[in-house]
């Protein structure tokens, strides 16, 4: 019974830790020690004793006038967290889910120079169309959704540099394969922050894709749902959209707010 009382107690601890944290977390500037006991509902001799012992251990830093701000030990524990960062491993469990509501294949891309490189996929073992993204598989990036939202991601010199170096070569009539119709594409893709690949890299196959960014705002990957044509649905859009959120949250990604 004392034992259980002490985990209670020991959980009680962790999560008031996390609060103060979270307050923190949410001002630039030191907090004082009134204003972090009043935003967490914590006494203020209860929140001072644990501030206390997260200044110990480098979690927060206590500054003059009794105020407090996040500590170095979480950069360092950041750091550590992003070194150990898979982007493979991290989508994994998101793409899973996704294939389970939507049916159909979902790939994960990232770039490589002037090619997309396919890093994992979940198949949905229904499609009889010859699918080129297999794990290590590579494609032009204008080929592709995820390309796409690479190119979009360049600027216009940049596109422009792509299109003299690759020559963009087509692979089906749908292909994109001079500059203006590829330009039209990519402002269309900057506008919506998603992409379309319609039969562009395989006659009958048509995909979606969103972009995924890390916590430097970068884009490091893209998510794309792959299907036949008679089987795309208009609601995978959102839904794409939102599990690549949800992978670039993971990641460490906070979108910016709303002006």
């Amino acid at each position: 019974m004392a034992e259980v009382q002490e985990n209670k107690n020991s959980i009680q601890v962790i999560e008031r830790m996390m609060a103060l944290l979270d307050v923190l977390a949410q001002s630039p500037d030191p907090v004082a020690l009134k204003h972090l006991a009043q935003a967490t509902g914590l006494h203020p001799s209860t929140a001072h004793r644990i501030l206390a012992a997260m200044t110990g251990s480098r979690l927060v830093e206590r500054h003059e006038a009794g105020t407090y701000r996040l500590g170095i030990r979480l950069l360092e524990l950041g750091n550590l967290v992003k070194s150990r960062l898979n982007i493979r491993d991290v989508a994994g469990p998101f793409m899973q889910t996704l294939h389970e509501r939507i049916g159909e294949a979902i790939n994960l891309g990232i770039r490589h120079e002037d090619e997309i490189v396919y890093i994992e996929r979940t198949s949905s073992g229904r499609s009889l169309v010859r699918v080129v993204y297999l794990v290590g598989g590579r494609a032009p990036l204008h080929l592709t959704s995820v390309g796409k939202l690479f190119l979009a991601e360049d600027g216009p010199e940049k596109v422009k540099a792509y299109a003299r170096r690759t020559g963009l070569p087509g692979k089906t009539p749908a292909s994109l394969t001079s500059l203006p119709a590829l330009e039209k594409e990519l402002d269309k893709i900057r506008r919506h922050a998603v992409a379309f690949d319609n039969e562009e890299a395989e006659i009958g196959l048509k995909c979606v894709a969103a972009p995924i960014h890390d916590d430097e705002g970068r884009m490091v990957a893209g998510l794309s749902v792959s299907a036949p044509v008679d089987r795309h649905k208009a609601e995978w859009v959102a839904m794409v959209k939102e599990t690549a959120d949800a992978i670039s949250q993971a990641i460490g990604y906070v979108k910016p707010a709303a002006r």
